[in-house]
């Protein structure tokens, strides 16, 4: 059945009642008490007395009812924010009026293609998660974003994400997965068929500053998610990112999902092991369907700038030196970049063979399909041909400087088997790097430009 064709529920079923102010109350509640008694009383002589009395005290009445709904179920004129017990949703305006937010998240579900899905893309303010939003938007399905934009890089660039996702109608919930009164909520509200969870504490090396960032994230906030899906009637299709880091010091080459992933080389990388198996037991204990993807060094437009591709383009086209790493007796370091095309293609694959969770309302009601796959490129070019490429396409000369990697939690190679992933999801990266780092540059130069500089 369609999303489109539920009975939409009432406008305030999902905000939350103003707190009530300390300063409404005296500092003697007794001496009101007293008060508030004899004014009945002597509103009751004139109530045996008057029929004129009768009808003021009743046209009293109606009128404080009547200020009760309003402060109770209206928001302050002027402003775009509607305020929950956790968090601030923010709603787009309209003519200078608040459009509820319920209302933008049920056109945003709405389902425009035969047998499509209600899908729930957490961090769909992202790199990954704005790219696969907008993909299933097109081709029809409902599509909700939550994402807590957080400051680990530029917020300016998700805020541009947003308003890119909201010209296609797809509305971001302003959230974070660790607050369960919010998804709830929106578990109740929405029938979700699926959720692609691409939210996550992303980055190797400043996992050493923050360590405590990735547990919340990638930890407590995947295990909120799961809770929340486990809970749900119906349960929904799990399919979320893992990483190629998971393979840590594995030395076996091209790394395959049945190599060991036991050794990881970063609290990222065991982060995202360890919701590996959280994700299992949620498997098998309430029958939530799991599809886990590894992916593979992903780049592409609208990236993330904390990545080598992003800043090396920054840093050359600024005239600034940049550091190239090199592993044991100067070898070059070496990653598997994926474009971000061929990354949505094997989403999008995996969440349209997806299993249906067999699981409700946190009960197990029989074996749910569980699956991991790889998602790369399958072709691994060193950081220093990546360098070659992005000047001859920026046409300026790199500062490079050569510099021995540094024991932050890096890697010195990856490379992905994806023959599963070929098998089962009929997945076919097609991009190479010289033609995913032109359309990479291309957008570059159009969104700093339409900036200024960077």
């Amino acid at each position: 059945m369609l999303l489109g064709s539920y009975s939409k529920p009432a406008q305030h079923s999902l905000i939350l009642e103003p707190p009530l102010r300390a300063d409404n109350f005296p500092s003697t509640p007794g001496k009101v008490k007293m008060e508030r008694n004899n004014y009945f009383g002597r509103v009751t002589n004139r109530w045996n007395s008057s029929t004129s009395s009768k009808f003021l005290f009743w046209a009293i009445v109606c009128v404080g009812l009547m200020a009760i709904f309003v402060f109770r179920f209206t928001a302050p004129v002027g402003r775009n924010v509607t305020h929950t017990r956790h968090s601030v949703i923010r709603t787009a305006t309209r003519g200078g009026a608040t459009a509820p937010w319920e209302n933008q998240v049920w056109q945003s579900c709405l389902v425009k293609r035969e047998q499509g899905f209600v899908v729930l893309v957490t961090g769909a303010a992202g790199f990954v998660g704005s790219h696969v939003s907008l993909f299933l938007k097109k081709r029809g399905d409902g599509v909700l974003g939550i994402d807590n934009f957080n400051h680990y890089y530029e917020p300016l660039l998700k805020r541009s994400r947003q308003a890119l996702l909201a010209k296609h109608g797809i509305f971001v919930v302003e959230g974070d997965i660790n607050d369960r009164g919010l998804l709830m909520k929106l578990f109740k509200f929405v029938p979700f068929t699926h959720v692609m969870h691409l939210a996550a504490q992303a980055g190797v090396r400043y996992a050493m500053e923050n360590p405590a960032s990735y547990v919340r994230s990638n930890i407590a906030g995947l295990v909120s998610l799961f809770e929340t899906c486990k809970s749900a009637n119906p349960q929904p299709a799990i399919i979320w990112a893992s990483s190629s880091s998971v393979y840590g010091l594995n030395s076996k080459v091209p790394f395959s999902e049945i190599d060991r992933t036991d050794q990881p080389a970063s609290l990222y990388a065991a982060t995202k092991k360890a919701g590996e198996e959280i994700a299992h037991s949620y498997n098998h204990i309430y029958g939530l369907s799991m599809t886990c993807l590894r992916f593979f060094t992903v780049y592409g437009p609208w990236g993330r700038p904390d990545m080598a591709y992003f800043s090396f383009t920054r840093d050359i086209l600024q005239g600034k030196p940049i550091d190239i790493y090199q592993g044991e007796n100067q070898a070059d370091i070496s990653r598997d970049f994926t474009y971000v095309d061929d990354i949505v293609k094997g989403c999008v694959a995996a969440l349209d063979t997806a299993g249906k969770s067999t699981g409700s309302e946190g009960k197990k009601k029989g074996p749910a399909q569980f699956r991991v796959y790889n998602l790369g490129n399958t072709s691994p070019v060193s950081v220093a041909d990546l360098v070659d490429i992005l000047e001859g396409l920026l046409k300026v000369k790199a500062r490079r400087n050569l510099v021995k990697m540094p024991h932050n939690g890096d890697v010195s190679f990856t490379h992905a088997n994806v023959t599963l992933a070929k098998t089962e999801l009929g997945y076919n990266p097609t991009t190479n790097l010289q033609t995913g780092l032109k359309k990479f540059v291309k957008w570059y130069r159009s969104y700093y430009h339409d900036l200024g500089p960077p």
